[in-house]
């Protein structure tokens, strides 16, 4: 009974091929009667591949003992047994036959030929192995389009990614530079399983995003670096800076004086005015674009010059302030120079020590023990009377004092 099933098999999968086939299943099958699968192992692999391109499919046998190998495909229809294909559909090929192995490549895969795929031995009882093939459908080029094409700074912009028509449904990945941003994605199931994604991506912008690219990246397993990109365009307000043409260093009275105003900004500034703050503008001052001129400066130009630049996203300034010095002031402020304070405290403390070293000698040459005279007639005298008079120096014979140091 169980051989007969096995024949039911086999014709079903043969259809109206030859009778010669037909037959060699009938001997095959009775040549192996009574052979079980013992020993025997029957191997397949589950296969991915891209639409269009070639699928392999291997059914392989470990201890093979002469049993028949044949391959179903997912509506049970033989593909090839050993190595003669009934059915005829010749994007299937024979890549290798043996006793051990049925090795078949399907080309130009598409998504009708998916499902699971049948690996038969013809054993007692008949063993069978499994290969699943899954079509990978890769997305179309990604769509990358936004709000506005030009931004203001400061503002927020969309950007929106679209990867259309895939299998699976791809995954979309946001840089902005070499920095990662999240977007918000939506899936659409279209037919066959196959998907639409779309990532919207907001994000506020600077100055310093203009002309940073943002990048659109298509994750999906069918492609590799999938991307698209688009460059900021950003507008920005002017900066400013106020550079002093002549002096090179200070204002003084009867002097010229040149500053020239530079700006910058998308797009570029469209005015550029000069004022002075908080006061009258001198009247002989030449004002040529962003230039200044004042000439024969005095201190009643003293004060704080503004230069001022707008454009269509708005305005910015720099300020300039005038300090008129005397005509005989230094071309720098005086400054102390504490090197020579330094050299004139040195020599002071050094004149000093000198000094101090000098009283130190003198008192210590004049101390110790003091012989005089002025007592030496008292010691002579016979009496109190005549030394008192001795001391006194009142006799003619008595010498001037002295004092000696020994």
């Amino acid at each position: 009974m169980k051989h007969c099933q096995v024949f039911n098999m086999a014709i079903s999968g043969l259809g109206t091929h030859s009778i010669s086939l037909f037959f060699y299943v009938i001997f095959a099958t009775f040549l192996h009667k009574g052979k079980t699968t013992q020993g025997q192992n029957l191997v397949t692999n589950n296969v991915s591949v891209v639409e269009g391109e070639t699928a392999i499919i291997s059914c392989r046998v470990k201890n093979n003992d002469d049993s028949v190998i044949q391959l179903l495909n997912p509506n049970r229809q033989t593909i090839y047994f050993r190595d003669v294909r009934p059915l005829k559909d010749s994007r299937f090929q024979l890549v290798n036959f043996s006793d051990n192995e049925l090795l078949v490549s399907l080309s130009n895969v598409s998504l009708s030929d998916e499902g699971r795929y049948v690996c038969q031995l013809y054993t007692d009882p008949p063993q069978e192995a499994y290969a699943d093939i899954t079509v990978l459908v890769p997305p179309g080029n990604p769509i990358l389009e936004s709000r506005e094409e030009i931004v203001s700074e400061g503002n927020e912009t969309e950007i929106t990614c679209t990867a259309m028509g895939s299998k699976p449904a791809s995954t979309i990945k946001w840089m902005k530079g070499d920095q990662p941003l999240q977007g918000e994605a939506t899936v659409e199931e279209l037919y066959d399983r196959m998907f639409t994604v779309t990532s919207r991506l907001r994000l506020t912008v600077s100055k310093e995003d203009d002309g940073v690219a943002v990048i659109c990246i298509i994750d999906h397993p069918a492609v590799k670096d999938f991307q698209a990109q688009k460059y900021l365009e950003v507008q920005y307000k002017p900066e400013v800076q106020i550079v002093v043409e002549f002096p090179e260093g200070l204002t003084r009275e009867g002097e010229n004086l040149e500053l020239t105003c530079k700006a910058k900004g998308k797009p570029q500034p469209h005015q550029i005015n000069w004022l002075k703050v908080d006061d009258d503008f001198p009247s002989h001052a030449v004002i040529t674009g962003s230039d200044l001129f004042i000439e024969n400066l005095n201190k009643s130009y003293n004060g704080t010059y503004r230069c001022v630049a707008s454009n269509l996203v708005g305005e910015a300034y720099d300020d300039y302030i005038l300090y008129v010095y005397d005509s005989r002031a230094d071309g720098a402020p005086q400054k102390i120079d504490h090197a020579v304070i330094g050299g004139i405290v040195a020599v002071v403390v050094f004149a000093m020590l000198c000094l101090l070293i000098v009283l130190g000698r003198y008192f210590a040459r004049h101390k110790g023990t003091y012989f005089t005279h002025e007592a030496k007639g008292a010691d002579d005298a016979a009496d109190a009377d005549t030394a008192i008079i001795n001391a006194e120096g009142g006799h003619n014979n008595s010498d001037d004092k002295k004092e000696y140091y020994i």
